[in-house]
């Protein structure tokens, strides 16, 4: 009988033990549900510090939208992991690592930087999972670099190329550039000279600095010598080079400069810059959509009345980009089955429609042909739309044949 009573217990434990590994995650209301998780590497530190902030804000918003505040997708709860990459290549790579070993994420997202970028997207081929690039803008994410598994919400290098060629190129125009020296500022200038070189004008003169530079009169002083019409400048982070621009009296001497309007705390700097053709990715008054009008509302309620800067939009656009993928797999995570509806998927975001190319998984999307005015509301000058580029009109070649 005992024998025969021990028997039984073991069975009883054996059953218990399978029983509660085969349970799924439940709600407070009971019913079953597995989740979807998904980690976001962005330069929470360091000179990026505010790109990874503003993507953060963007994503955390994006997901609130695109699911009603409930969290949840095709009956499946959605949790996010945010991790810091110090804008540093291998600590990205260790922190996206970490993600797909210990938390098992379903999506990689990221990241401000794209040598932390490229760092990271060889691991989504390898694990088979759909990272979603935003901000980074590197062509070669999407070219050279480029594997099924990676979608970019963000533009790219050549996508920035074709507005700032348009606003300033023309036959017999001589141009110099300024650029960071790393895969960011490199791509972004090649692109830019292919495209002002198609409209015929010459760029004299490729400049380089060290992106964590803060003296850039050595720099400077070689565009002076090749006497350009115009300097281009691509530049990403706080250092920006405008104060020495400003200081070393560029625009007297018969140069004028020309470049992408980026975040809020760089348009104090450019205050010498007013009447500047150039173009922008995002400012928060020139979007004219209902998607855009709710992050400009629900941004100001959540951060005492502050708007929505250059990069919080692409970070809504990820997760807006995530959430439609989902609803159209009814919650299917597996890879396979996302890169079949992602191809060629349109959703709506802060810029209007942005569609992912199926050639090469590049969002396709609105940028801004802008003039740098003074503002009655600022102390700063603020981008004052001139016209919508549209997502045909800056379609990027592709480039990863």
């Amino acid at each position: 009988m005992k024998k025969r009573f021990f028997s039984l217990l073991i069975v009883i434990s054996i059953f218990s033990i399978i029983s509660a590994c085969g349970k799924k995650e439940s709600t407070g209301g009971g019913d079953v549900q597995e989740s979807v998780k998904i980690g976001v590497l962005a330069s929470l530190t360091g000179a990026l510090e505010s790109y990874g902030d503003q993507t953060k804000k963007g994503f955390e918003l994006g997901m609130e939208y695109a699911t009603d505040g409930t969290m949840e997708v095709a009956g499946k709860k959605l949790e996010v992991f945010f991790e810091d990459t110090e804008t540093d290549p291998k600590v990205a790579r260790q922190k996206a690592l970490s993600l797909l070993e210990d938390k098992k994420v379903d999506f990689l997202v990221g990241s401000s930087s794209s040598g932390d970028t490229l760092a990271v997207t060889p691991l989504a081929e390898e694990y088979e999972r759909i990272m979603v690039v935003e901000p980074a803008v590197a062509d070669s994410i999407t070219g050279s670099e480029y594997n099924d598994y990676i979608f970019r919400t963000g533009r790219n290098s050549s996508q920035d190329a074709v507005a700032g060629a348009a606003a300033i190129a023309k036959p017999g125009v001589k141009i110099a550039t300024l650029a960071p020296d790393y895969s960011f500022g490199r791509e972004g200038i090649a692109a830019f000279k292919k495209a002002a070189e198609e409209l015929g004008a010459e760029i004299v003169h490729e400049e380089y600095a060290d992106q964590t530079a803060t003296d850039f009169t050595a720099n400077i002083q070689k565009v002076i010598d090749k006497k350009p019409d115009y300097l281009y400048v691509v530049w990403a982070g706080a250092n920006t080079p405008w104060n020495q621009i400003n200081d070393m009296k560029v625009q007297e001497k018969g140069i004028k400069i020309s470049t992408g309007v980026a975040d809020i705390a760089t348009l104090p700097t450019m205050i010498p810059l007013v009447g500047m053709e150039g173009f922008t990715v995002y400012y928060h008054t020139l979007p004219d959509n209902g998607v855009n009008d709710w992050l400009v509302d629900k941004h100001k309620e959540k951060f005492d009345g502050a708007v929505p800067d250059l990069f919080t939009p692409g970070g809504m656009s990820a997760a807006i980009a995530i959430v439609e993928a989902l609803k159209l797999t009814e919650g299917d995570a597996h890879a396979e089955k996302l890169i079949e509806v992602m191809e060629g998927m349109s959703f709506e975001t802060p810029k209007g429609t942005m569609t992912f190319r199926p050639d090469d998984h590049q969002a396709l999307q609105t940028l801004y042909a802008v003039t740098l005015e003074e503002s009655d509301d600022h102390d700063y000058p603020v981008p004052k739309l001139v016209r919508e580029l549209s997502p045909d009109e800056t379609a990027p070649p592709i480039m990863n044949k």
